[in-house]
Formats: structure tokens, C-alpha cells, sequence
């Protein structure tokens, strides 16, 4: 019941978390890296093939020994969607969620839940002795009864997070707050923790795989919420700070995606700013009379940084959207004084010692020397690189007359004359590169790749289709916003054509809206007590700029390498299944869905000598040193001690990247 409402509380950071932890599994781990090197960058050169500028030919050719043939045709073709999928792939065996919640019924279900969980405690504890306790019946019955509840309370807060209706929003933040403070009541008590502490001695060296992990992480939970410390008032005082904490945490991420604030141009100030994004900015009226508004919102944001070539301009966007959402800023410093005081409380002499020690690295110490040796290494070339930066700065100064030459390089110089330098030193246009990557384009790409690497079928629900499916009759209750996609994921028939789960894609700003890139956990997938299988849904929330009647929505590189990092995760949850969800890949070793990525990044061409195996020559050529979460889909796919079944087919390519992937 803790890993449950543990999720619950941790709903907002899941995915900054996952790129906080890391377990290293394998010294495999290292090659599957490579894996992201060829997906990354034939993608790029698949959809961009016989497109390429001159100046981005000129770097990519050297790279273009492979040649695509019948593989880039099968990749950039559109998505199959639910009118056209072959019969096997459009009866899910499962309805998907629906989003149907109001204000009122948000808090009726949370209580609901909470009373339900509290119930259970309540039982097991009356029931059982501690010399009698073990994992089956105390242990298990809380696991279970978190599976059935997180299909209901993910859905619950995630409205906070999307919904286009602020008193749903506030419903559903409030609904949060229920569930943080029951997490932090059912952790602290001290009646549950003797059954789990007994459980775990009687099991100690009998259990293994997910049940001795569940039941040694349920156990350490209590610890970390504070029943090591002594009755009295020093565990008071922790339980105060905790819940302060989680007060703190929940109004801070409001106040982030309620944020809606904007400055005001004319268009002779955002001269350099693409024509048509101008043109879209909303038109001021009355005293903004012949000005447009530029909000906060990456898609607004980046470019104005980029590309305006007025100075006070991007000086004006910078310090504005730097310091919004002011408020919170007490709300950061008293989280900072509340983390250290709890921290040590429980024996640690700081924060960073408590959060790291369940980290890779373990220690603070680790993590300054790890840090400290990047710094030696990379120093010197940033500082060359800004003075190569400021030399561009002066020229571009004078050669526009600029009256006031300035030797500073500021921050909100740097996206402007970093993307300056590009242009004039790579001749790397991101605005030209950015027309070879329409967003939906490029989606059908990176989930064919998928589709290829692992056996899959991603189908899009339309139309009646999504009528036919919706557990009411009606297929607008299957999503929350009109904009939203659904996928329906499918094995491949050569693995058996059988259902996995569902995909959500949320792609595009609107006020009230989570404003980062993330992944939301809405339904798990577990194995039921009868054995048969509850799937799972997943969604992928973004921010790219909306495609116009004149436009489509157009990606650029950071963003591309952003999404297809979130369509990783994403495309990972369903593949990887455990018995009980809090002990999947996604929720138990977080960080090391994120760990191939960042090997990724520092991997040499001359360290390695790896051949890609041969479902990956059909996609593209062997290329190092990019960066594609698909890695870790592999390496979870590969490594996770509960795969789920698949075919003889699909034991014979998990033996073929296995080998190839051995260290030599």
C-alpha cells in the first residue's frame, strides 16, 4: 500500500525522479547505448532523406554509407489508424480509461479510496500478530489492493495536470493533497510498520525477485518516514515537517501550470522572429493596440530568444520569464530549510545525503567528485567557446551599428548567437532542418522504429472507432481534450498479435496546462489475482507548437531529441510487465530507464567496434554518440527479471542483441 501511495505523492516529479536514480544492471548496458546512436540519427536522415540542405549534407554526409531502401518507405509512411488496421488489431481486449470526472465527484472518489486503503490497514493490523506476519498476509493484500486503486487515483491528479477546467484543476489538486496526507499518515504508522519489520525478518532469505523487493522497499519506507526516530516530540516534529512539505510541493506545481503571463511587441521589435510565428501571436487591442503577445510558453519563448535581434528584447523575455511565478520563491526557501532539518532528524547530516543514498552514486562525496571531473574536463573548451561567442557578438554588433558596442556576454545572448554560430559556422539553419521534421511525420517515424526494434503495432483510435471502445458509448470520454491522441499497442503478428495497452499523446500548449514534457503513469498493468492481465495506459504530455491551416507543426532539433526521449518512456511502459505494478521498471529502478540515454552522450566512435544487428541494418547505418531513449527500452526489455511472455520469434532476437551486446 506504500508503493501505491507513495506513486501517488511522487505523481508530479515521476519523471525528473527517473532521471535522478540509476541502477546499473549490466555492464551490457554500455553497447545498448548504440542502440540510440542508430535509431536517433537514421531518423534523421530517413525523414530528411534527398531534402538535406547544403550545409547540413556537408556534415551528415560522411555519415550516409547506408543508404535506405525499402525501410525508409516503410517508415515514413503515415500511421496505420483504426479505419484501416487489420481485424486483429481493432477489438481491444480491455476498454480504455475514461475522463469523465467533475469537480464533485474528483473528491468523493479520492475520499472514497482513501477510506478504502484505511480499511485495509485497519483489518490487517486487527488480524494479524507480528510473529505471524509474512509477505502473503501482510504484505500482498496492500500490493493488490494498490494495483485496483491506482486505476483510479492516477487519473484523479492527473487532471491537475491537463484538464481545461480550472475548478476540476483545483478538484484535482485537492485531491492530491488527500492523497499526500493520507501517504503520510499510513507511513507513520507504527502498528503497520511492525508487520511489515516482522515480514521481512520471517522472509529474509527465503524470497526473492518481486516479492523480496516489494517487501524490503515497503519496509525502508517506513524508516524514511520517520519510524526510526524515537516516539515523542522529534517524530512530531517530522510528521509537521512532511506535511508542510507536501503542501509546499503540490502549490508550488499549481502555481507553475496556472502560470500564464506574457509581454507585449510590436513587430518592428521582434524583427528576426520567424514571420508566421508573429503572425500567430495574439493581437493586442486598446492600450496593446498594434502590439501581439508573446506568452512564456516554450513554443513562444525559444524563439524570441533565438532569433530577435533586438537585445532589449530578449533581455526583456529572459529576466521575465526567469522571474514568474515570484510567489513561489519563499515557497523554495522554506523547502530548502524544512529538507535539511527532516534530514537530519533521521540521522543524515544533510538532504543530499538522505535522497543520494538510495541513488547510483550513493553519496554526496560521489556525486561532487563525479561532478568535479566533468568541470576539469570541460572547462576549457566552454571557455574558448565563449570567447568565440563574444567575438561573434561584436561582430554582429558593429556590422548592425550598434552605437553601444557591449563586451558581456549575458544569458539571454546565448540561445541568439549560439544559433548565430551555427548558421555561420556550420551553415546549420534549425528553421530550414525544422521543415524536415513536421511533428506528426516524425512521430509515425519514431514509433515504426519502435515498431521494428521490439515487434509492435501502434494503432490510432478515430472516428467511431473510439465510440466502439468507450466504456460509455461515447468516444470524446476516452480522452480529455479534443487535441489528445489514443494508440492502441499491439505485439506484431510475428509475435503473436496480442494487446499491450494504450498510448496517449498530448502534444500541444493551452493554458492550465503542465508546461514541461513529461510522462503520466494514468493505469497500470499487473497480473490480477485470477491471471489474467489488467493492461496498461500511458500518455506523453508536451508543449510543441500547434500546427496552423497554413502550418503544420514543425520540431526542432532539441525538440525532436526531447520527444523522442518522452516516446521512449512511453513505449516502455507497456513493454516491460511485472506481477504487481510498483515493481515494473518504471517504478522500481527509475533511473536506469534514463542511464543508456546519458551513456549515450559520452560514448567515442574509437571505444567501440559494435556491429548493429540485423533488424537494425534494415533502419539505418551504425552511428555513435547521439542520443534516443530508445536504449532503454531495450535494456529494460532485455534485463527486467518478468518479461512478459512473448514467442519463440522474440526469444530468438532477445538471444541474437544479448550476444551482440556482450562486452568483448
Amino acid at each position: 500500500m506504500q508503493n501505491y501511495l507513495g506513486r501517488v505523492l511522487d505523481f508530479h516529479t515521476a519523471t525528473e525522479q527517473s532521471a535522478q536514480t540509476a541502477t546499473l544492471a549490466s555492464p551490457r548496458v554500455v553497447k545498448l547505448a548504440f542502440i540510440s546512436a542508430v535509431v536517433f540519427i537514421s531518423l534523421s536522415l530517413i525523414l530528411a532523406a534527398g531534402r538535406i540542405p547544403k550545409g547540413v549534407a556537408s556534415i551528415l554526409g560522411p555519415l550516409r554509407s547506408y543508404k535506405p531502401s525499402s525501410a525508409s518507405s516503410q517508415l515514413s509512411r503515415p500511421l496505420v489508424t483504426s479505419t484501416m488496421a487489420p481485424a486483429r488489431y481493432t477489438k481491444p481486449p480491455q476498454a480504455p480509461p475514461v475522463f469523465t470526472g467533475t469537480p464533485e465527484s474528483v473528491i468523493a472518489d479520492t475520499k472514497r479510496l482513501i477510506e478504502h486503503s484505511r480499511k485495509l490497514q485497519d483489518k490487517l493490523v486487527a488480524e494479524i500478530k507480528p510473529e505471524e506476519a509474512n509477505f502473503k498476509n501482510a504484505i500482498l493484500p496492500q500490493a493488490r489492493l494498490g494495483d485496483e486503486d491506482s486505476l483510479e487515483a492516477n487519473i484523479l491528479c492527473f487532471y491537475s495536470a491537463v484538464s481545461t477546467d480550472k475548478a476540476l484543476r483545483d478538484a484535482s489538486t485537492d485531491a492530491e493533497k488527500l492523497f499526500a496526507d493520507f501517504g503520510i499518515e499510513s507511513n507513520m504508522r507504527e502498528d503497520v510498520f511492525k508487520l511489515s519489520d516482522a515480514a521481512w525478518k520471517a522472509e529474509k532469505g527465503k524470497l526473492y525477485d518481486e516479492s523480496w523487493r516489494l517487501l524490503d522497499k515497503d519496509r525502508k519506507s517506513y524508516i524514511r518516514y520517520g519510524l526510526g526516530i524515537p516516539e515523542g516530540p522529534k517524530r512530531d516534529r517530522f510528521k509537521e515537517i512532511k506535511t508542510r512539505l507536501s503542501e509546499i510541493s503540490i502549490k508550488f506545481q499549481k502555481r507553475l501550470n496556472e502560470e500564464n503571463g506574457a509581454l507585449w511587441f510590436s513587430a518592428e521589435e521582434l524583427h528576426g522572429v520567424p514571420k508566421d510565428l508573429v503572425d500567430n501571436f495574439p493581437k493586442g487591442e486598446g492600450e496593446h493596440a498594434g502590439k501581439v503577445k508573446v506568452s512564456f510558453k516554450y513554443p513562444d519563448l525559444f524563439p524570441v530568444l533565438k532569433y530577435a535581434t533586438n537585445a532589449d528584447v530578449r533581455k526583456q523575455m529572459f529576466i521575465a520569464n526567469e522571474n514568474k511565478c515570484n510567489d513561489n520563491v519563499p515557497l523554495f526557501q522554506e523547502t530548502v530549510l524544512l529538507r535539511d532539518e527532516a534530514a537530519r532528524l533521521l540521522g543524515y547530516p544533510n538532504h543530499a545525503a538522505f535522497v543520494i543514498e538510495e541513488k547510483m552514486l550513493k553519496t554526496p562525496k560521489a556525486v561532487d567528485d563525479f561532478l568535479g571531473d566533468l568541470r576539469e574536463r570541460l572547462a576549457p573548451g566552454g571557455l574558448k567557446e565563449i570567447e568565440v561567442l563574444k567575438a561573434l557578438k561584436k561582430s554582429d554588433m558593429e556590422t548592425r551599428g550598434d552605437a553601444n558596442p557591449d563586451d558581456h556576454y549575458y544569458l539571454w545572448d546565448h540561445r541568439y548567437y549560439d544559433t548565430l554560430m551555427l548558421q555561420k559556422e556550420y551553415q546549420l539553419d534549425q528553421e530550414q532542418i525544422a521543415e524536415y521534421f513536421p511533428l506528426s511525420t516524425t512521430i509515425a517515424g519514431m514509433l515504426k522504429i519502435f515498431e521494428e526494434l521490439f515487434g509492435m503495432a501502434f494503432v490510432e483510435i478515430v472516428g467511431e472507432s473510439r465510440d466502439a471502445i468507450s466504456p460509455s458509448g461515447n468516444g470524446s470520454d476516452i480522452v480529455w481534450h479534443p487535441d489528445v491522441q489514443v494508440f492502441s499497442v499491439w505485439d506484431s503478428e510475428d509475435e503473436g498479435s496480442g494487446f499491450i495497452g494504450y498510448l496517449y499523446l498530448d502534444l500541444y500548449p493551452r493554458d492550465g496546462k503542465y508546461g514541461h514534457a513529461a510522462n503520466f503513469g494514468l493505469q497500470p498493468g499487473y497480473i490480477k489475482p485470477d491471471g489474467t492481465r489488467r493492461y496498461p495506459a500511458t500518455s506523453l504530455v508536451c508543449n510543441f507548437s500547434k500546427p496552423t491551416p497554413k502550418k503544420p507543426s514543425l520540431l526542432k532539433h532539441d525538440e525532436v531529441v526531447t520527444l523522442f526521449h518522452e516516446l521512449g518512456v512511453l513505449a516502455c511502459s507497456p513493454v516491460v510487465h511485472g506481477l504487481l505494478t510498483s515493481m515494473q521498471a518504471m517504478e522500481s529502478t527509475t533511473s536506469f530507464l534514463a542511464l543508456p540515454t546519458r551513456l549515450s552522450t559520452v560514448l567515442r566512435r574509437s571505444e567501440t567496434s559494435w556491429k548493429p544487428p540485423a533488424r537494425c541494418s534494415r533502419i539505418g547505418a551504425g552511428l555513435v554518440t547521439s542520443y534516443a531513449h530508445s536504449a532503454s527500452i531495450t535494456a529494460s526489455y532485455l534485463q527486467n527479471s518478468r518479461l512478459r511472455t512473448r514467442s519463440r520469434s522474440a526469444e530468438k532476437r532477445k538471444k541474437s542483441l544479448l550476444s551482440t551486446f556482450r562486452m568483448s
